[in-house]
């Protein structure tokens, strides 16, 4: 019989070596494995292979008891899937227990998104001082390729090919993707890349870097956007997510691709981008009616 712990720790380092996680990723497995490792301890079960669906429910219930909310036992329990999947990949276990297990019923509360209009008056920056031309050009980027905060402040100096209007970025898992750049976001790169040089040492790779002539911070790079988000008098607080969240929302109201969407988002599951980018139903209705055989046809 296998203990709970070390079979844990051979998980953590299979997943660490061959899916490329982040150490944040791997910690937050750790902790939500850790979970399950108490609650069995609690019900006097001392090995993996004493587990069955009946148990996983029961873990699964005393945690919404508890208070976890149901996005939080959605997450755990994905983890003690895809671990328990492991143990069924090494033949400690014949199948796995929490396969047909489901979370409770998940409030699906959409990204808000800032209007068309309202991301034209963000990005209309006047000032010319050296943060205020990166900052701008920080925005324009992520609106221009709907990145992810940590693609943004990933970006080196060599992912770039502003002549073919292309950036490479690195995702999740180190998957890495071509994306296009508008024209706007290439013309605020080249101005920012002419004075970049005040703020870093001469081999530095970072595109964005701070004050502090290193690459910028994920940190920094929030509280800037929520500076100019206030001083640009928007309705909303502004925040990187948000900025990712109306590229795939603008994108997918002009085109109704959602494919595409989900290629330019990096999502390797189509139902991502369908919670995370909404149509209002007029527009949904408009596409339908413009694309589907029977709704073409006149009656």
């Amino acid at each position: 019989m296998q203990p709970l712990r070390p079979l844990i720790d051979s998980y953590l380092n299979h997943i660490a070596s061959q899916r490329g996680l982040s150490p944040v990723t791997i910690t937050n497995y750790q902790r939500n494995l850790a979970e399950f490792v108490t609650l069995l301890i609690e019900s006097n079960i001392s090995c993996w292979t004493d587990l069955d669906s009946q148990l996983v429910r029961l873990m699964v219930k005393t945690l919404h008891k508890r208070g976890l909310k149901a996005r939080s036992i959605a997450t755990k329990l994905s983890a003690l899937r895809s671990f328990l999947d492991y143990l069924v990949q090494i033949d400690t276990l014949t199948n796995n227990p929490a396969k047909g297990v489901s979370a409770p019923k998940l409030d699906k509360p959409l990204p808000k998104n800032v209007s068309v209009d309202d991301m034209f008056q963000l990005l209309d920056i006047d000032e010319k001082d050296p943060l205020s031309i990166r900052d701008q050009c920080m925005m324009e980027l992520m609106y221009s390729s709907g990145l992810r905060l940590s693609e943004l402040v990933g970006i080196n100096l060599q992912d770039m090919k502003l002549s073919a209007k292309e950036l490479m970025v690195t995702g999740k898992g180190s998957k890495q993707r071509l994306l296009p750049i508008t024209d706007r976001a290439v013309a605020t790169i080249k101005i920012w890349l002419k004075i970049r040089p005040e703020f870093c040492i001469k081999d530095e790779k970072a595109l964005f870097v701070s004050k502090q002539k290193k690459r910028i911070s994920a940190r920094n790079v929030q509280a800037r956007m929520e500076k100019w988000g206030l001083k640009q008098a928007l309705p909303g607080h502004i925040n990187p997510h948000k900025l990712r969240h109306s590229f795939a929302t603008h994108m997918l109201e002009s085109s109704g691709n959602l494919r595409a969407v989900q290629t330019l988002l990096g999502h390797a599951d189509l139902a991502t981008t369908q919670v995370y980018t909404h149509l209002d139903f007029q527009h949904l209705s408009k596409v339908y009616d413009q694309a589907h055989p029977r709704a073409k046809r006149k009656k």
